[in-house]
């Protein structure tokens, strides 16, 4: 058992399969128990279900602070945070892909926990090539930087464009090397139909579809929240288990959230001052602080005010307003 204290990309082994064990447990408990029938999620479900996640995600970060220290926890939980406010804009999206496939409620959340199950890879494949990059190369955190900056920027001056669905290069590559139902099978990705010239032949339905696409739009938002979380710290533990401890519970929170998408408009203003403070931090650290590193108390303040502002302004403006067009 001394493998257990052995050092995974700069953690102890059993730290990563602690980690490990308690995804696989609260993914089976969420499918296996809670929601092993289709069925559509009410939004006071989704409300006591996110909390239930939230809950774990802040009792993990706990852990972690004992663990590790306080600059590792407050690490931790900027990360959370920061990924968690990011994850809205994200529910916008998904909820309009759902609404581009047709796909029924029932069978959205069913969806999701197998689009999280792949980003749960994905991710980690990202953020092992972002550390292992840094560990040869540190300069490419100012790119990581300058990147966030320059696309903080951008938000606050354009704003975010709505996704072309329908001409997705990779949605229309699927429909033309593969099988592609128009109708609807229940929860499943894929059926078997009969062929034109007889016989039978698997082919994808509109599930499979939106599955992909919702991978598709994560790594597009991945591309911000990895380099973002890798300018907090460069602890590979950390900077996975706050990504995946928020994108979790995003299932959960969709339901919600889908429902009132419309009322946080201005957030994205609050998570583009974050994306430029995030950034801009690694610059004042280096070369204004002598290579100090810049509190993580003072980052996780920051950006928990930028975010709650960002919220509280977007209720307070959106008070009485209907959803529009597109967003569930």
């Amino acid at each position: 058992m001394e493998f257990l204290n052995d050092f995974w990309l700069g953690t102890p082994a059993w730290f990563w399969l602690a980690f490990v064990g308690l995804v696989i447990a609260l993914t089976a408990f969420d499918l296996g128990i809670l929601h092993k029938d289709d069925r559509e999620m009410g939004i006071a479900e989704s409300i006591k279900l996110s909390v239930f996640y939230i809950a774990i995600a802040m009792l993990f970060g706990g852990w972690v602070w004992l663990q590790k220290g306080q600059d590792a926890g407050l690490e931790y939980f900027t990360g959370y945070f920061i990924e968690k406010a990011l994850s809205i804009d994200n529910v916008f999206v998904i909820s309009m892909i759902f609404g581009f496939f047709a796909i029924a409620p029932r069978y959205q959340y069913r969806a999701l926990l197998w689009g999280i199950l792949a980003v749960i890879v994905l991710r980690g494949a990202m953020i092992a090539g972002g550390a292992a990059v840094i560990a040869k190369a540190y300069w490419v955190m100012y790119l990581f930087a300058g990147f966030l900056v320059f696309t903080g920027v951008k938000m606050l001056f354009t704003g975010q464009h709505d996704p072309d669905i329908g001409n997705n290069r990779v949605v229309r590559w699927i429909s033309r090397h593969m099988r592609v139902t128009r109708e609807h099978h229940g929860h499943h990705f894929f059926v078997r139909q009969g062929k034109a010239g007889g016989g039978m032949a698997w082919a994808a339905t509109p599930l499979f579809l939106a599955l992909v696409v919702i991978n598709l739009a994560d790594l597009v938002f991945a591309v911000d929240s990895v380099p973002a979380i890798f300018t907090i710290t460069t602890d590979t533990f950390i900077v996975y288990t706050s990504n995946i401890m928020a994108i979790l519970g995003l299932r959960a929170l969709y339901f919600a959230l889908a429902a009132m998408v419309h009322r946080f408009h201005y957030l994205q203003y609050a998570l583009a001052l974050v994306l430029v403070f995030i950034g801009g931090k690694i610059f004042v650290s280096d070369f204004l602080l002598g290579g100090a590193k810049f509190p993580p108390l003072l980052s996780l303040g920051v950006t928990l005010a930028l975010i709650a502002g960002g919220v509280v302004w977007s209720l307070v403006r959106t008070a009485g307003e209907k959803p529009t067009g597109g967003s569930g």
